[in-house]
């Protein structure tokens, strides 16, 4: 049985929709105060009311660009007064528009970058006074098995800057460390969310085929793991990235699965 995390201020950026809102539900679900932000009020209202009452806790939210140092400030702030501090932030924001190297614009690679990287470092460079506060503060990143470990034609931008992610959150573990806080990632395979309902039934009976576990995983597994990073009993886990794909990366082809 891990420790409560019944009361903790958290923090979920990109918390409205997909793999944030599932991380948010988790934490909702423990009796967690929680905050989270996005880019579409309308997204946002129905989160908050699809996640209240879950667990005790209160989940509310806040209109927010994660790229811009201004708005991030604002979401620790908001975290402070509405939250009573922050303990655990989950720097979840990203974007993954599709465009092939050899078209793709630098405006196209700024607004990946911007949103994945930068949104992610100054997320936390916002929230760092009040997790050190905490005296167990816990950062969790949502970083993407694409990247670090696959690629995807069309995401190239997307997938460096996950890789980028991971290559922060490592620095970022060592300096945090003597504060009492703790860095970890999580790398989602193929999640089932309202992006991928979008993709059709083809496509998701393509990703399926690659998965081990014959199907794709759902974003509660995601928070599930973000909420073990956030533990007490994950105290001595810094600066490390856990892949949640159903083994996803492991066949070196299709035709391993076929094997089977």
């Amino acid at each position: 049985m891990f420790t409560s995390v019944s009361g903790y201020s958290v923090v979920v950026t990109g918390g409205t929709k997909g793999i944030g809102k599932g991380i948010a539900r988790v934490f909702a679900r423990a009796g967690a105060n929680v905050l989270i932000t996005g880019r579409d009020e309308a997204s946002a209202k129905s989160a908050c009311a699809e996640l209240t009452g879950l667990g005790g806790g209160t989940v509310t939210y806040l209109i927010a660009e994660v790229s811009s140092k201004s708005d991030c400030d604002r979401v620790a702030a908001t975290a402070i007064e509405r939250n009573g501090g922050i303990d655990v932030l989950c720097a979840n924001a990203g974007i993954f528009p599709d465009s092939k190297l050899a078209t793709m614009s630098e405006a196209d690679m700024d607004l990946v970058f911007g949103t994945n990287v930068k949104g992610t470092m100054l997320s936390v460079q916002a929230c760092l006074p009040a997790l050190e506060k905490s005296g167990h503060g816990r950062i969790v990143l949502t970083s993407s098995i694409t990247g670090p470990f696959t690629g995807f034609p069309g995401w190239s931008h997307y997938g460096a800057s996950k890789a980028a992610q991971l290559g922060f959150m490592r620095t970022a573990a060592i300096e945090l460390a003597p504060k009492g806080i703790t860095v970890n990632a999580v790398l989602p395979g193929n999640i089932a969310t309202e992006g991928l309902a979008d993709m059709g039934p083809e496509y998701r009976k393509a990703m399926e085929a690659s998965v081990p576990q014959g199907r794709l995983g759902e974003v509660d597994d995601i928070g599930n793991a973000a909420l073990f990073f956030a533990t007490k009993e994950a105290a001595y886990v810094t600066g490390q990235a856990l892949v949640i794909d159903g083994g996803q990366i492991l066949p070196e082809s299709l035709a391993a699965l076929e094997a089977m």
